[in-house]
């Protein structure tokens, strides 16, 4: 009886050493023994990016324009992925994602530019990185995504996803369906030290930007514009009512741009295009302002030529607010349902306008 519990309690402890060594295969304090990597592995640099999935990243510099990475995940039949974005969100970032086939166990390695959040707005073979090879293996229940970006900098904000289980892409399209988990992180590449970033904030002050440019800078001086134009037979309310709706719309556009330079310095994202034609707006903003506290009297000799400033000024600023909307939208990744229904704002404006300019030169 005895001989049979101490035998029974080496067998138990043999087993749940095993499962202990299985669940710890792969850390930071191991060596990493890959069969078939495509560099060598000795001097890169580890780092746990992801301890919630247990996802592990080690790095090194190659040479001056060649990086190594591998990333290191349990093996749940799911897809792995890390993406370089510049501003820390999914959109516009570039992703390697790879996968083992669950019907016949090939390996994969792709290459993503995740440009909208709809499946058809992630291209593949898409984006920035250059990947100069690549390699997926599954070993001791991990995967291991090995692969050589060619570049002087990787970006410092990277972004780790795990697919839906039992998922992955197939030929010929490869599409990639949405991922089960994400997490978007910052990485210091010469302390090793890493950090979670909480993009949810970003994202709520990216929308608000958004909203408050599209409707201040454009809708409303559409709107005041068409007021101004079509409705002079109300002297003097038209003019009050004119005035009212462009400061409004003036005062949600300042709101806009200040949303849009915090949301700049906290994302540090390359948007120059972008915000110079806010500024450009905001400068013509400001000239309109100015214009009205020197509006000249009606019998001034020098009132047409107001007229005409103030006309070409407005219309150069709804112009160019249009097209920067047009263009945040796209920056932002937002899709076909904020262009859709920015686009049916605008063109129920046109209509409108339209029906009373023909009526307009009618009276005429």
């Amino acid at each position: 009886m005895m001989v049979g519990s101490v035998v029974f309690i080496i067998f138990f402890t043999i087993c749940g050493t095993a499962v202990f060594v299985n669940s710890q295969v792969d850390s930071c304090n191991s060596n990493l023994n890959i069969n078939s990597l495509p560099f060598d592995s000795a001097s890169l640099h580890c780092v746990s990016a992801w301890s919630s999935q247990d996802f592990i990243l080690r790095y090194a510099q190659t040479s001056s324009n060649l990086w190594s990475f591998v990333l290191s995940a349990p093996d749940a039949n799911s897809y792995i992925a890390i993406g370089f974005s510049s501003d820390g969100l999914m959109i516009r970032s570039s992703a390697v994602v790879g996968w083992i086939s669950a019907t016949d166990g090939s390996p994969a390695v792709k290459k993503y530019f995740l440009g909208g959040q709809t499946s058809k707005e992630v291209v593949l073979d898409g984006g920035n990185l250059v990947i100069n090879t690549s390699m997926i293996v599954s070993q001791s229940s991990r995967l291991y995504l090995a692969f050589q970006l060619n570049t002087d900098q990787p970006t410092p904000r990277i972004i780790y996803a795990l697919g839906p289980t039992g998922v992955m892409p197939s030929s010929p399209s490869f599409s990639l369906t949405r991922h089960a988990d994400m997490v978007s992180t910052t990485l210091n590449y010469v302390t090793g030290q890493t950090s979670n970033i909480n993009v949810r904030p970003q994202s709520r002050l990216r929308k608000s930007h958004g909203a408050l440019n599209m409707v201040g800078w454009s809708i409303l001086m559409i709107i005041g514009a068409i007021v101004a134009r079509y409705f002079r037979q109300w002297d003097p309310t038209w003019f009050y009512v004119h005035i009212c709706i462009q400061s409004l719309g003036f005062l949600l556009g300042i709101a806009g741009v200040i949303c849009g330079i915090i949301l700049q310095n906290r994302l540090g994202a390359d948007v120059s295009t972008h915000k110079g034609l806010g500024v450009f707006l905001l400068v013509l903003g400001c000239l309109q302002v100015m214009a009205i506290l020197a509006r000249p009297e009606k019998s001034s000799k020098v009132r047409k030529y107001w007229n005409w400033y103030h006309y070409s000024v407005g219309r150069v600023l709804i112009i160019f607010a249009v097209a920067n909307v047009f263009y945040g939208i796209h920056l932002g990744g937002e899709g076909r349902e904020w262009k859709g229904g920015y686009g049916g704002v605008l063109a129920i404006l046109f209509v409108i306008a339209l029906i009373l300019e023909v009526r307009m030169w009618m009276k005429k």
